[in-house]
């Protein structure tokens, strides 16, 4: 049963791409990488064939004339056509290989979308009236909204800089007010999970791994950004009991994420508890900083102890438990604030304040309270979360102007 009906109709994005080509590294058959991508099978049929890159052997054969013979592996007549899980794949073969890369197929995917939107959308004489009035406004040194505006031309800002860019209109971009004085923006580089390392730690796989064993319990973890290249706070947030506590890191990034936890399996032994004992089962984002995946699973010794997942790409709504537990973090530390005045004290205090606020899904009792009754009374203080009562509870930014925190905006 398809658990992700949501992504049958959408367009394949490049990590669906990637997400097939593993599966067919795997040697998956078209029905079950269906079954994980969320997509029809024929769909997924349909992308590999018309994505296959082939790179000629050097083995020549010819007939029994001396004509050339071109000879097709009796493997690639069949489902899935391609040579991605041959196990000679690296190495010497005497056919044609023919390989589906997901890279080279999403940027064939994308030419072919933009070939179809480039073109130019009027007749000839519209062309040239609209492309009249727009270089006379220009030269008059107006701005391109001011003429569009105007003259009521019916096309938009992005036609006319896109027509400019290759070169259509009677005008250059130097004729523009501003075209030249502004840079080109640089995409910024993303980092993400390797998809080989989501093998079997998919949303999917959690779901599987939640009804096979009854799973009524896990924790969800993630980080709050404050000032990009600054400090961030690791979050855990424990389901169903909606107790968290954070950690701060001095840079968001995975060498950064698995030297805390490793402080946090360390000061559990210590205490005679284990991290499997809290941690059986993570569930985090796509965020690089979670990438290192075996320091997070394996205990000192190398063994894997606890399981962890990755919920979908864009899909926050995964782990919605320790993302509405956010908004309690926000109430006292809002967006726009930098965490590089921020200490681990801190952030036990403001942690201690949240899980003291009363939850009308448990009947009036706390996230201290919930945690404290499954795990112990001492558990809490594991994590440095100590109690506060009800009524000292401070959930706005005077808490942090009480515990001296310089609240200075990030930068943008």
């Amino acid at each position: 049963m398809n658990t992700n009906n949501t992504k049958k109709h959408l367009h394949l994005t490049l990590d669906d791409r990637i997400e097939i080509q593993e599966c067919l590294s795997h040697g998956m058959t078209f029905k079950n990488i269906g079954r994980r991508t969320g997509k029809d099978p024929t769909t997924v049929s349909k992308e590999v064939k018309k994505h296959i890159s082939i790179s000629p052997t050097k083995v020549k054969r010819t007939d029994k004339d001396g004509n050339a013979v071109v000879a097709v592996c009796p493997k690639l007549l069949k489902p899935p056509f391609v040579c991605n899980a041959c196990p000679k794949v690296h190495s010497a073969c005497g056919f044609d290989r023919h390989i589906y890369r997901a890279k080279s197929a999403h940027g064939e995917y994308e030419k072919l979308i933009s070939e179809a939107r480039d073109g130019v959308m009027f007749n000839k004489q519209e062309f040239f009236d609209i492309d009249a009035v727009i270089s006379e406004g220009i030269k008059n040194g107006q701005h391109l909204y001011h003429i569009l505006q105007t003259n009521n031309l019916d096309v938009s800002k992005t036609t006319v800089y896109r027509h400019l860019k290759k070169g259509y209109l009677s005008v250059a971009a130097i004729d523009f007010p501003r075209v030249v004085k502004f840079k080109p923006r640089t995409a910024k580089k993303v980092e993400y999970v390797p998809k080989g390392l989501k093998i079997d730690r998919s949303y999917i796989d959690f779901l599987l791994r939640k009804e096979t064993d009854k799973l009524s319990s896990w924790v969800e973890t993630d980080t709050v950004i404050g000032r990009i290249g600054g400090k961030t706070i690791l979050t855990f947030c424990f389901v169903p009991y909606n107790f968290m506590f954070g950690l701060l890191l001095d840079l968001n990034s995975s060498p950064e994420v698995s030297k805390q936890i490793c402080l946090l399996k360390a000061r559990l032994l210590r205490e005679n508890r284990s991290f499997v004992e809290f941690f059986p089962v993570l569930l985090t984002d796509n965020g690089g900083e979670f990438s290192d995946v075996f320091t997070i699973e394996n205990a000192f010794d190398g063994k894997k102890e606890v399981s962890l997942y990755f919920c979908d790409p864009l899909q926050s709504n995964q782990k919605a438990h320790i993302e509405k537990n956010h908004t309690l973090l926000r109430d006292i530390a809002p967006k726009g604030i930098s965490f590089d005045n921020f200490t681990q004290e801190h952030l036990n205090v403001i942690f201690s304040h949240i899980n003291a606020v009363k939850r009308q899904s448990f009947g009036g009792k706390s996230a201290y309270d919930m945690f404290s009754f499954v795990y112990g009374a001492d558990a809490p203080a594991l994590f440095d979360i100590v109690h506060i009562p009800p009524e000292a509870v401070i959930q706005t930014p005077k808490l942090l102007r009480l515990l001296g925190v310089k609240t200075e905006k990030k930068e943008l």
